[in-house]
C-alpha cells in the first residue's frame, strides 16, 4: 500500500492556496491507489482550502465527490466530510445548516474513541463556534475541553491551548471574569510548557490574562502585564496595537488620562490598518489619542 503523508503536515492555514497546490499534486497518485479512505480525506481537506477562500461552490463539489467514495466503515473520513461540509455552511453564514453536521461528526467520533479524538474535539469546538446560544456554546466548549484533557492522543491534546482560550472568552462574555481568568492562566501555563518555541502565542495568552484582570478591576496588575508585553514586543522589534490599547485603558481607569493619550494614539495607528475592527472602537481610540 502507498505510504502517503499525514494531511495535517501539508497544511498552512495562512496560505490555503499554497496548501491546495500541495493537495492537488498528491491527488492523481492517491486517486490511482487502493486507499479510498485517504482519497476521501484528501478531497475533504482540498474542499477546506476552497471554503477558507470563500469558494463555497467548489468546496461543496469536492465534498460531493468525497461522499461518493465513502463506505460505512470509514468513520474518520465520514467525520472529516461532515466537518468540512459544516465549516463550508458556517463560513457562508448558514450556521443552522452546519450544526447538525458538526453534531453528527461528534456522535460518530465518540463511538470510536480515542483514535478519532482529534476530530471529535474539532466537532465539539465547531458546535461552540456555530451555536448562537451562549449556554450551548459553553456546553460544547466544556465537552471539547474535557475530551482534550482526558485523551491519550497527543495530537488531540494539542487542542488544549485553543480551548482554554475559547472557553475563557465565553466566560468573559458572560461576565464570569474569575472563571475566565483561571482558564486564561491555564492557557499561558500550557503554552509555556508545550510550545515554548512559540513566543507570540504565549504573549497573546498573557494579553488575555491582562485584559481579564482589567475586567476584574485589578487595574495595576493588568497594567503591569501589558507593560511587560510591551517590553517584549519592543525587544522583538514588533508593535502590537492591542497592547497599546490595553495600556491606555488601564491608565484611563487609574485616572491617568494624560499618560494614556499617547498609547491610544499608537493603538489607533496600528489597529486602523485592520479592516475588520469595529469602526466605533477605532473612533474611540482616535478620540482618546487626540483629546
Amino acid at each position: 500500500m502507498n505510504e502517503f503523508p499525514e494531511l495535517h503536515t501539508l497544511w498552512n492555514y495562512s496560505d490555503p492556496a499554497g496548501t491546495a497546490e500541495r493537495f492537488q499534486a498528491l491527488l492523481p497518485e492517491v486517486a490511482a491507489s487502493a486507499n479510498r479512505a485517504y482519497h476521501v480525506e484528501l478531497l475533504s481537506q482540498l474542499a477546506r482550502t476552497h471554503s477558507l477562500r470563500r469558494q463555497f461552490a467548489q468546496a461543496h463539489e469536492l465534498l460531493d465527490k468525497a461522499n461518493g467514495l465513502l463506505s460505512d466503515e470509514m468513520v474518520v473520513p465520514q467525520m472529516r466530510c461532515l466537518l468540512e461540509r459544516g465549516r463550508t455552511f458556517n463560513s457562508a453564514g448558514e450556521p443552522q445548516r452546519a450544526l447538525p453536521l458538526f453534531e453528527a461528526a461528534f456522535v460518530l467520533g465518540t463511538a470510536v474513541s480515542p483514535q478519532a479524538d482529534f476530530h471529535t474535539i474539532d466537532a465539539a469546538h465547531m458546535m461552540a463556534i456555530a451555536e448562537l446560544d451562549p449556554a450551548e456554546q459553553l456546553k460544547w466548549n466544556e465537552h471539547a475541553l474535557a475530551l482534550a484533557e482526558e485523551t491519550p492522543d497527543a495530537r488531540a491534546a494539542g487542542w488544549l491551548g485553543s480551548l482554554y482560550n475559547n472557553l475563557g472568552w465565553t466566560y468573559h462574555e458572560m461576565g464570569d471574569f474569575e472563571r475566565a481568568l483561571t482558564l486564561f492562566e491555564k492557557a499561558v501555563a500550557w503554552r509555556e510548557a508545550v510550545h515554548p518555541e512559540q513566543p507570540e502565542t504565549i504573549r497573546i495568552a498573557k494579553w488575555c490574562v491582562g485584559r481579564t484582570l482589567r475586567s476584574l478591576g485589578q487595574f495595576d496588575d493588568a497594567l503591569a502585564v501589558q507593560q511587560i508585553l510591551l517590553a517584549e514586543h519592543e525587544s522583538a522589534g514588533q508593535a502590537d496595537g492591542f497592547v497599546f490599547e490595553e495600556i491606555g485603558e488601564c491608565l484611563l481607569a487609574l485616572d491617568r488620562a494624560d499618560e494614556a493619550r499617547p498609547y491610544f494614539a499608537q493603538a489607533y495607528a496600528e489597529l486602523s490598518q485592520l479592516d475588520w475592527l469595529e469602526p466605533r472602537r477605532l473612533a474611540r481610540l482616535r478620540q482618546l489619542g487626540t483629546g
